[in-house]
């Protein structure tokens, strides 16, 4: 690790980049993507290709929009460093069965995503790209100073050389794996007592339960939600357990995209990256990013399409930051609900925080659900409530039908199953669509 390179990121981020206006931030993803796109054009074989006819990169904006998809197909022409997938693919699914994360291709690392949008993902990250990404995190991430003593609990499902090189100094981190089986969680808490926790939402209510029974004596400074997306139920019942703000960080296999000021917003890093925005419902805000990361070199991500919902904030945040503030990640598109429309007989999405929103509203007693949709008239519920459970199941219905006929849809068949939902190294979603055939004819 390149200590030295790692520090300046770190004080770069955290004192040396200050944008006045949204403006000067957007003349400064100018100048980076025109000078990213001059080093990708000689090194890699894909982009060359893809912008043969476009290669005027002043006009970097209205380039050609690349997948998940495309970056698979053509991995060994898109990365710059001449890794082929299927070598890459080996040494990744090697250390997923050996639970040994530390093995490179060259000063490479190799990471493999969990693959919920259907298909599992490859990431390169070079050893300067770690530096880099480890002094931007620590920045935006850590309570107090890097020469402060940190230990940091890490939970997921697969470890990484990427967040092993948050090491720094004072910093000790300490990768727990989901896979391991509660009581050996409970044992490590109690011994490390971490300042800091990062974990998905659906891990960290199960810390915060065995707080709440005094099965764990931990009191960290700062918890942070990753992985999965960060439900208002899961986060109340975090925050009171913890009493302090519960952080994020939005992390991908196209990178690190946004993390939390200190009032608890979601900010796109956009000192890292250009964030554009194909609507989905710009009256609501709800938006499909494309993403391009300036820098990243080994694999670059340029006009990429990601396949999450986001919502933006309508007011400015009270940190005042010109990054893009989020009110929140709304799931990915593969989670769209589908109705038909009374009226035209099309068939018309349902955004997942319309149906988030309903449920919450129908009842205070509700601590766990997950929503999902089987067929085209089917829907699915699992509730998980403190007392009276019919009567709440009779509100929940009534809410989702209320909503159905709010956007003149023919209303499904709502059925109730048990709450069956455990912890484990899945990640959670609370909003899902199992549906075999979709398709995006409307949106509303």
């Amino acid at each position: 690790m390149n200590k030295s390179l790692l520090l300046k990121q770190y004080f770069l981020t955290k004192y040396g980049r200050r944008f006045t206006t949204r403006e000067k931030l957007l003349a400064f993803h100018d100048k980076k993507m025109k000078n990213h796109i001059t080093f990708v054009l000689k090194h890699s074989t894909f982009y060359k290709e893809l912008y043969k006819d476009v290669l005027n990169n002043h006009n970097w904006k209205s380039l050609p929009i690349i997948t998940k998809s495309d970056m698979m197909d053509s991995f060994n022409e898109l990365n710059t460093v001449g890794i082929k997938k299927e070598k890459a693919f080996q040494l990744a699914f090697d250390a997923e069965e050996t639970r040994d994360f530390s093995p490179r291709i060259g000063n490479v690392s190799i990471g493999l995503s969990s693959g919920t949008s259907g298909n599992r993902g490859l990431f390169l990250v070079s050893s300067r790209e770690e530096a880099m990404w480890a002094g931007t995190v620590l920045a935006k991430m850590l309570p107090s100073s890097i020469f402060r003593e940190h230990k940091v609990a890490f939970f997921l499902r697969a470890n990484s050389n990427l967040y092993e090189s948050t090491e720094s100094g004072k910093i000790s981190f300490h990768y727990f794996d989901l896979l391991d089986s509660f009581p050996k969680h409970i044992e490590r808490l109690n011994q490390l007592k971490p300042s800091i926790i990062i974990a998905p939402p659906s891990m960290l209510r199960m810390i915060a339960t065995w707080k709440d029974k005094q099965i764990i004596s931990i009191s960290p400074e700062k918890i942070i939600s990753v992985a999965e997306v960060l439900e208002d139920l899961d986060k109340s019942y975090i925050e009171n357990i913890f009493e302090q703000t519960l952080h994020q960080v939005y992390q991908a296999t196209e990178g690190f995209l946004a993390a939390t000021c200190s009032y608890g917003v979601l900010h796109m890093n956009e000192d890292l990256i250009s964030v554009q925005k194909e609507y989905l419902n710009k009256e609501k805000g709800i938006f499909v990013p494309i993403i391009s990361d300036f820098t990243r070199k080994t694999q670059p991500i340029i006009r990429y399409r990601l396949n999450d919902i986001l919502i933006e904030r309508k007011t400015a945040c009270p940190c005042g930051s010109h990054f893009l503030a989020l009110e929140r990640i709304d799931g990915r598109c593969d989670d769209l609900f589908y109705g038909e429309n009374l009226l035209t007989n099309e068939e018309t999405c349902l955004f997942p925080d319309f149906i988030r929103k309903s449920i919450m509203i129908s009842s205070n007693q509700i601590l766990e659900y997950k929503v999902i949709q089987r067929e085209f008239n089917l829907i699915e519920i699992k509730l998980k409530v403190e007392s009276d459970e019919e009567a709440v199941k009779d509100l929940v219905l009534a809410e989702l039908q209320k909503l159905w006929k709010h956007y003149q849809l023919v209303v499904p068949q709502f059925q109730f199953t048990p709450y069956d939902i455990v912890t484990s190294d899945k990640k959670l979603k609370r909003i899902e669509n199992r549906m075999k055939v979709k398709s995006n004819d409307s949106i509303i």
